[in-house]
């Protein structure tokens, strides 16, 4: 079931969820993986995924920068990694990884809503007038970089 005004993208990793699902739930190698975020860590003394555990994520898109704090909302070792994000008191999006077994290993899927308000959406348009052709692309390049790193490309 998909929520209205989301995006998504899945693909097939010859691995057991199990040994996936770490690469999703460790924020703070998403940097490796994203092509938007360079830095996540833990927030509140947290070491790791833990629902309703807190990181900030530090993002680059050209020349706009920004950060944001990220709440888990789902954590399910081998099966569901999810966080809402905000921007200060302002939501910015839900992200979600789904992890379903298959013959050869896993699919992985990636999703996002985007929950921005008017006024940040009018504030961000500038510097990302695509924003959903953004995530789109990005989703398809975080997946892959993901398949290669649980199949040992550390390149």
């Amino acid at each position: 079931m998909s929520a209205a005004g989301e995006i998504a993208g899945s693909i097939d990793v010859p691995r057991p969820a199990e040994e996936v699902w770490p690469l999703i739930a460790d924020v703070t190698a998403m940097a490796r993986l994203s092509p938007e975020c360079r830095a996540m860590e833990w927030l509140d003394g947290a070491t790791g995924p833990a629902v309703g555990v807190r990181f900030r994520g530090r993002n680059r898109r050209g020349p706009l920068r920004w950060q944001t704090t990220a709440t888990v909302t789902a954590c399910e070792p081998g099966r569901r990694f999810a966080f809402r994000v905000q921007a200060g008191p302002l939501q910015v999006a839900e992200w979600a990884y789904e992890l379903t077994p298959t013959a050869e290993g896993c699919r992985v899927r990636e999703s996002t809503v985007d929950r921005r308000g008017r006024l940040l959406r009018w504030g961000t348009y500038p510097a990302m007038p695509d924003r959903a052709g953004i995530n789109r692309r990005g989703i398809e390049e975080t997946l892959a970089r993901l398949r290669a790193a649980a199949l040992g490309d550390r390149t």
